[in-house]
């Protein structure tokens, strides 16, 4: 019989496969764009991945995240990333950790003993907090940037923080690191123009509008740099 990942060793190699199986890869978030890179870091057989989320599958996550389906509504996240890794490769060491990562909690999780760490978070400040960890420990670390009001998945990149465009929250993102001195920071981000946000009936701006396609994308394409600097 054979394995479950031939195809990923006849592209990348016997060797390749053996270094991720024992890689350990942190992954910050779980929803619309974290969890499509936990299935691509799964299914290429990353060994051992921790998942930080504190929320809970909700109905509104059905339309672009891989973990709300109907067996897992209102359940955690952590959870749901669980019972979906494990379904992929019973083999997998999946750790959960339901916290949401900000500089209050920042200090009880040890990010040196992690190979990568994938940034999915919404979130500014929790973001700034990982990046800032991160690279004064120099552990590597890819941050993707806004997948909300946006339709083509064609457009995604990656490149340095500081040569992105037309990103509201990469915008944010370069002021705020740039000020604690973060030179540079591996980046998934679109140039597409946002969509305008339209507002509810109350005249209150609602959560930004989402389809599967780019945040999906967005979190292949972060697994998929994450695979090829680990190996």
């Amino acid at each position: 019989m054979k394995d479950k990942f031939v195809r990923c060793e006849y592209l990348l190699g016997d060797n390749a496969l053996e270094c991720l199986k024992n890689k350990r890869v942190a992954l910050f978030g779980v929803g619309g764009v974290g969890g499509y890179t936990l299935e691509a870091l799964v299914r290429t057989g990353v060994g051992n991945i921790d998942v930080f989320d504190s929320d809970t599958v909700d109905i509104t996550n059905f339309n672009r995240q891989i973990l709300a389906v109907d067996s897992e509504l209102g359940n955690k996240k952590t959870d749901a990333a669980y019972h979906r890794a494990k379904a992929i490769n019973k083999d997998v060491n999946i750790v959960k950790h339901d916290v949401f990562y900000l500089p209050e909690t920042a200090d009880s999780v040890d990010l040196s003993v992690y190979d990568y760490i994938v940034d999915a978070i919404d979130t500014v400040t929790a973001k700034i907090e990982l990046i800032v960890r991160a690279t004064n420990l120099n552990v590597p670390i890819i941050s993707v940037m806004g997948t909300g009001n946006k339709l083509d998945a064609t457009r995604l990149t990656v490149s340095d923080i500081y040569k992105t465009e037309n990103c509201p929250l990469a915008r944010v993102m370069r002021y705020e690191l740039k000020k604690r001195g973060v030179r540079k920071l591996k980046t998934v981000w679109s140039p597409e123009i946002p969509a305008k946000i339209t507002v509810d009936e109350d005249g209150k701006k609602h959560s930004p509008a989402s389809a599967v396609f780019v945040p999906a994308a967005a979190g292949i394409i972060a697994a998929g740099e994450v695979i090829k600097d680990l190996i």
